[in-house]
């Protein structure tokens, strides 16, 4: 098995979890801590992953919370896991890049705050997550006034493809409706292909020279 190569130079990542309610001010915090270039933001479906038992089975809502931020040991329990990817560029030249990640764990039916107010660049990917995952996300604002409209999808698609729950449609096999090749098919009513002439190599006469002279 080969072994991941990883540059000795390369950045390391920090990572922080908040809790959804915390979203954008911890994203506006991250930017002015001076990690002020957005990268990007993404989803990946944990609907199913398993509840905290040690909060869900006294109705802890406290702790449960704490769990969604990091500052315990359980899980953060089933929901969207939002990510948030920043960098910090203002000492490239002196090998300072610092990046990133933001996490916090949407449960399900709930919304997440917008952050095109902090980076206007986040709208697109936004629009995205809204799309494909169906993440309600409050105070979406990137200028046009249009809201979370579709962005990769074609207008009219319903349902969520990058939702685990997606059911993906059967592929229906049907037959080609013409032949591959002239005549193919069989049957008595199949018309045969015609019958290619025959060439001769270059420089040996044909019939289309004239009679020969022996």
């Amino acid at each position: 098995m080969t072994e991941p190569v990883t540059r000795p130079d390369a950045p390391s990542v920090e990572e922080r979890r908040v809790a959804p309610g915390e979203w954008v001010a911890a994203v506006r915090a991250a930017r002015d801590e001076g990690y002020g270039f957005f990268d990007w933001l993404s989803a990946v479906d944990e609907t199913d992953a398993p509840a905290s038992d040690a909060h869900t089975a006294t109705g802890d809502t406290d702790g449960a919370a704490q769990a969604a931020t990091g500052d315990t040991d359980g899980a953060p329990g089933p929901g969207l896991e939002v990510v948030c990817h920043l960098m910090d560029v203002r000492h490239l030249g002196g090998g300072g890049l610092r990046r990133l990640l933001l996490r916090t764990r949407v449960p399900e039916g709930t919304s997440l705050g917008s952050v095109t107010g902090v980076f206007a660049g986040a709208g697109w990917h936004e629009r995205e997550v809204h799309e494909m995952f169906g993440l309600p996300v409050e105070g979406f604002d990137d200028g046009t006034g249009m809201g979370l409209r579709p962005l990769l999808l074609p207008d009219g698609f319903e349902g969520t493809p990058l939702r685990k729950s997606f059911q993906l449609a059967a592929r229906a096999s049907k037959p080609w409706p013409g032949a591959k090749e002239p005549g193919e098919g069989g049957g008595a009513t199949a018309k045969r292909a015609p019958s290619r002439r025959r060439l001769l190599p270059p420089g040996v006469p044909d019939p289309s020279w004239g009679p020969r002279g022996d």
